[in-house]
């Protein structure tokens, strides 16, 4: 039900936009993240928003660089990642779980019952 794309090859300090299309959810009900899990390390939260959009969060080490957004007509959440660094190499995960209000964000990531496949973002030094 969450298809992430986006990912790829990129030289340190270009960009990338993934995003993560959802099907079968209502979206408005969902907070989303996105998870990464890069090598040799524990997977980590990276981004978070909330149903209605109006509520981000990021992790210290993105902040200022992603952008997490959604667009509830078309289903989709993105992140967009500008002056990615060779650290931010990982897979990158889609996340949604249903909230009781629109406007929290949910950062746990035992919470969170939807994942997406993952993609892969290789930034080079």
């Amino acid at each position: 039900q969450l298809q992430a794309s986006g990912g790829g090859l990129v030289q340190a300090g270009g960009s990338l936009r993934l995003s993560c299309a959802a099907s079968g959810l209502r979206m408005g009900d969902y907070a989303f993240g996105w998870f990464r899990r890069a090598p040799g390390k524990e997977r980590e939260g990276v981004s978070w928003i909330s149903g209605n959009g109006r509520t981000t969060h990021d992790v210290d080490s993105v902040r200022g660089r992603f952008t997490i957004s959604r667009d509830n007509d078309l289903n989709t959440v993105r992140l967009q990642m500008n002056d990615l660094k060779p650290e931010d190499t990982a897979v990158y995960f889609c996340v949604a779980v249903k909230t009781d209000v629109n406007i929290v964000i949910v950062t746990r990531e035992s919470l969170y019952d939807y994942w997406g496949q993952g993609t892969l973002v290789t930034v080079s030094s």
